[in-house]
């Protein structure tokens, strides 16, 4: 009996991340989404804590990351019921969709969770943004009202 064989893993393939992703994969809106979006005005803010402060003042360490990389992943989550920051950071791991997104760098969840906490009313904003943005696309009727 002849079985469907699968390619070998040690094949080296040429392929681009691009090529996982279809047209039509909402990721695809997230970062048109937030590349739109800016960021300062909305007041979303890369603050750093008094230990980080102390830090920038030597010369060494690792730079940041981008604000932007944080809301895409923050807007990836909320769409996908991911709530969680070490869950986040578990999906940039290995979720083909975010590493897409997040051009495969992998935040810690621990900078996941302070970009939660340092910006929860920028947050609220981008959101009030984005229904503005879908009704003026057409993609809400308002016409049914839905609590959950």
């Amino acid at each position: 009996m002849k079985f469907i064989q699968g390619n070998s893993r040690q094949q080296i393939q040429m392929l681009s991340m691009d090529d996982f992703i279809s047209l039509e994969n909402p990721v695809r809106f997230i970062d048109a989404f937030v590349h739109k979006l800016e960021l300062e005005k909305l007041g979303i803010s890369t603050s750093i804590t008094s230990k980080q402060q102390k830090a920038d003042h030597n010369l060494g360490g690792a730079p940041q990351y981008q604000p932007s990389l944080f809301l895409k992943l923050y807007l990836y989550g909320y769409f996908n019921k991911i709530r969680s920051s070490r869950k986040l950071e578990q999906e940039a791991k290995r979720n083909i969709e975010l590493r897409w997104l997040l051009e495969e760098i992998v935040p810690n969840y621990h900078s996941i969770a302070d970009f939660r906490k340092l910006n929860p009313k920028a947050l609220k904003s981008v959101f009030k943004l984005y229904v503005l943005f879908l009704k003026d696309i057409d993609l809400l009727g308002s016409r049914i009202v839905a609590c959950d």
